[in-house]
């Protein structure tokens, strides 16, 4: 019964980065907290994760649309063209 909820500590930083975009399941879940419990690098693990998940949704960070990143790369790739 208890191999059950034995996990990998590989395992459990996947758990926790699925953990992340809601993509685990309720078992998965349980298994990581019980793994959290006892094994100190999973603590620090998932304690640095969480950090920094709501760092960056409230960072505000805009990124580029598709159109104007391949803009920007075109440009890119039409002035190394010119330099050589």
């Amino acid at each position: 019964m208890l191999k059950l909820f034995l996990i990998s500590k590989e395992e459990a930083f996947h758990i926790c980065d699925k953990s992340q975009y809601q993509e685990s399941t309720l078992g998965e879940k349980f298994k990581l907290r019980f793994r959290y419990l006892w094994c100190s690098t999973t603590r620090v693990y998932v304690n640095r994760n969480c950090k920094l998940t709501k760092t960056l949704k409230s960072s505000n960070l805009e990124c580029l649309e598709h159109n104007e990143r391949k803009l920007m790369e075109d440009r890119l790739n039409e002035q190394l063209k010119n330099q050589m």
